[in-house]
């Protein structure tokens, strides 16, 4: 189950979605670096959860290899004699021992490969990543690190930060490609998913406890974000 905010309650009121464009600004040590402003077209939306739903379920669709195959009784090999006369035996009459209900036989309307992907428009796409983003915000999950500086990498320096940072849990952290030491530092954490900036979306934000930006990786409306992956 994907925990939601309860927007029906005060912690997540209008009183507050307004307040959560403005969050602190965090150093790497857990040290407060000032604020930083949340675009409110991404983190200040009442959260659809319609479309959420709708585009999760078509991402989890798409990634579904589709591979598995059974073979029809014309594929499998043999029985092309009549395994008994038709008539003087008192069984039931049979034509071929590879009909589906002999062992060895074909299977009768058994998978084959299969894409399972779904068609969804570009703006639910958009739409449903900016209400997991906004849900997420409400929820005090967001978290902004003016930039990771990892002189080499090391997964412990990496474990140390998110702890710092007070970030529990299933932990997605947005990266700029060219991070590629904070990169190697996070991706052994078991509990921590690393994508870029152009991966980001619907599922991994909502399957994430919190989600952990730097400034240079942090979206805006711009149509950067809009780059929601299936």
């Amino acid at each position: 189950e994907i925990p939601l905010c309860d927007w029906s309650s005060d912690v997540c009121s209008s009183d507050l979605r307004q307040l959560v464009s403005s969050i602190t600004l965090k150093k790497q040590s857990g040290a407060d670096a000032g604020s930083v402003e949340l675009d409110d077209a991404v983190f200040g939306l009442e959260p659809n959860v319609p479309v959420m739903h709708q585009v999760v379920v078509a991402q989890l669709a798409a990634a579904r290899a589709g591979t598995q195959s059974t073979k029809t009784r014309a594929e499998v090999s043999g029985g092309g004699a009549k395994p008994f006369k038709q008539k003087g035996t008192g069984r039931a009459r049979q034509g071929s021992t590879r009909a589906p209900q002999w062992r060895g036989g074909g299977v009768a309307l058994g998978p084959k490969p299969r894409k399972y992907d779904q068609r969804t428009p570009k703006k639910m796409k958009k739409l449903a990543l900016r209400s997991a983003l906004s849900d997420r915000a409400a929820d005090n999950k967001v978290v902004v690190v003016d930039a990771w500086d990892f002189e080499t990498p090391k997964t412990s320096e990496a474990t140390k930060a998110l702890s710092k940072l007070g970030v529990e849990g299933r932990a997605l952290v947005v990266l700029e490609s060219t991070d590629t030491t904070a990169w190697k530092s996070f991706r052994n954490i078991d509990s921590v998913h690393v994508i870029t900036l152009g991966e980001l979306n619907t599922y991994d934000v909502l399957v994430s406890d919190y989600v952990v930006f730097t400034q240079a990786s942090l979206p805006t409306s711009a149509p950067v974000t809009s780059g929601d992956q299936q």
